[in-house]
Order: C-alpha cells, then sequence, then structure tokens
C-alpha cells in the first residue's frame, strides 16, 4: 500500500516538472518570436489573409510574402534607431528587452532586414502592377513620413502627436497597410465598404494593444484600458451582429477582433504576475485570433 502511494506521487511529481518545462519551452519560443520582431509580421499576415478572405478575395502567394518582409525590416530598423539614440544620449530608462535584444544582435540583424527588405523591393517590382503600386505608395509615403518624424534629427513637432498620438498613427497604418492586399484586388465596381468595418476596427485594436504596452512600461494613466477594452468589444460584437445576415465573414472576423479585445482586458488585469517580456509578446500574440478562419477544414462562412 505504501509503495503503491509512493510510486502515484513520484508519477505525479514527474507529470508536474514535464508540465512546467514545456510551459517555459513555451515561454521561451513566444519570447524569442517577440524579442526578433517576428511578432507584428506574423498579425500583419493573419489580419491581411483575414480581410481578404472577408471579401472573398484570394491572394497571390507573394503578397504575404511581401508583407513580413516589410513590416519585419521596418520594425527591425526602428528598433536599432531606438536603441542607438538611446545609447548615444545614455538614456537607458526607455529602452526594454526587445532594444537590447536588437541591439546585442545588431551585426546579425540589420544585414538580414536588409536583405528581407531588398527582398521586398524585388517583390514589388517583379509582381506588384502599376496600379496597385501607386494606391500602394501613398500608405508607404504616410509611413515614411511617421519613421522620419520619429527618427530624423529634425523631428516632427510635438503639437503633431497630440492631435494623433504615435500609438494611434501606428494603429492605422497597421490596419491601413493590412487591407491594402485586400483593397487593390477588388473587382471593378465591387463595393469597398464592406471591409471598411474591419479595417476601423482592426485600426483601434491596434491602437489600443500599442497603447496599453505603453502603459504597461511606463504606468501611464492617459488612457484606461478597461473602459477602452469594453467599449471596443461591444462595438465589435454589435457591428458583428448587425453584419451577421448579410456579411458573414466580415461578421466572423468583427467577431473574434471582439475576442481579442476581451483578450487584451484579460492581460490588462493579469500584468502584475506576468514578465514584462511575456506580457509584451502575450499582447501580439492575442490578435491572432482571425487565424480561426485560415486554419484548413474549419466551417466555410
Amino acid at each position: 500500500m505504501a509503495s503503491s502511494l509512493v510510486s502515484s506521487q513520484v508519477d505525479s511529481y514527474r507529470q508536474t516538472v514535464s508540465h512546467s518545462q514545456s510551459r517555459r519551452q513555451f515561454t521561451r519560443i513566444l519570447d524569442l518570436w517577440h524579442l526578433a520582431s517576428l511578432d507584428a509580421p506574423t498579425v500583419a499576415i493573419v489580419w491581411a489573409l483575414a480581410i481578404a478572405r472577408s471579401a472573398g478575395v484570394r491572394l497571390e502567394p507573394w503578397i504575404p510574402l511581401l508583407l513580413a518582409c516589410g513590416t519585419w525590416t521596418v520594425y527591425v530598423i526602428d528598433r536599432l534607431l531606438d536603441a542607438r539614440r538611446a545609447i548615444n544620449a545614455h538614456d537607458f530608462a526607455t529602452l526594454r528587452e526587445r532594444h537590447f535584444f536588437h541591439w546585442r544582435h545588431r551585426h546579425a540583424l540589420f544585414p538580414l532586414a536588409t536583405c528581407a527588405g531588398v527582398l521586398a523591393a524585388a517583390l514589388i517590382i517583379r509582381w506588384m502592377p502599376i496600379a496597385t503600386r501607386e494606391h500602394d505608395s501613398l500608405i508607404a509615403a504616410a509611413a515614411l513620413i511617421y519613421f522620419s518624424g520619429v527618427h530624423a534629427p529634425a523631428q516632427l513637432p510635438r503639437w503633431a502627436f497630440r492631435i494623433a498620438s504615435k500609438e494611434l498613427l501606428v494603429g492605422i497604418l497597421f490596419a491601413a497597410g493590412c487591407a491594402a492586399p485586400a483593397l487593390s484586388h477588388l473587382h471593378v465596381g465591387a463595393s469597398a465598404w464592406p471591409i471598411l468595418p474591419s479595417v476601423l476596427f482592426l485600426a483601434s485594436l491596434a491602437w489600443l494593444n500599442c497603447a496599453a504596452i505603453n502603459i504597461w512600461e511606463t504606468q501611464s494613466t492617459r488612457i484606461r484600458i478597461p473602459t477602452s477594452v469594453a467599449t471596443l468589444s461591444f462595438a465589435g460584437l454589435v457591428a458583428a451582429m448587425v453584419l451577421a445576415p448579410d456579411h458573414a465573414r466580415v461578421s466572423a472576423l468583427l467577431g473574434c477582433g471582439a475576442l481579442s479585445s476581451l483578450l487584451l482586458f484579460v492581460l490588462h488585469r493579469m500584468q502584475h504576475r506576468l514578465d514584462p517580456v511575456t506580457l509584451r509578446a502575450l499582447a501580439d500574440l492575442i490578435l491572432l485570433t482571425p487565424v480561426l478562419l485560415l486554419i484548413p477544414g474549419a466551417p466555410h462562412i
């Protein structure tokens, strides 16, 4: 009887250790996914494909590759420039682990980001139609203005960011970049308005995601996350119900977005119980809910 009890306790201990090791391994992978700036390209691809699906558009394989290369290049360069500026100014308090990671591995990340940028340019030249380039050039120009305003020696004046915060500008540019492939592939004469609710919701969700991360890292009180999350979730669910009869795919995407918003509230409540890097990674992981609509074999809406 005693030996049976001891054996049961040993088995229980082994299972606990195995589960703990699995959790640590998952956390390490998740942290690396964030630290290497692979999170933003992943979110961009998932939302671009989901928005295209909601519009009944099929994207060529080179489009997600272009989006991934372009997004990753921008994020790597942005973090390297942030790190260099702070290090030169001895302002280490503004840096986070993702900045230190990029700076430690800059001799590998910068050449890789350069290659990714060159590949993105080659894809545009080889595959993107002239008309699409003209449309997407507006988004590229807006992104360049923002990038220059943040990193150029002569930065944009402070009043410009009082009108629209950095988080809001990032949200708008990110949503526009994710929606651009679907919009450019719509048939002539087709209405783009069913896509607009998804784009507006994604812009709001991306803004709230960036704002929440800023609040967690700086303890700012500019935005009340619970109130903002509740408002966004309610708006997404209401829009999903209104659009469900005639636009089931758009409705499903908005429902996934509302779920992401609710998960952001859960993270906000758990922020003090999670490692800062893991918390930041989870904030992007929860944006991947639309992947449920892309899984092969998922119910066709």
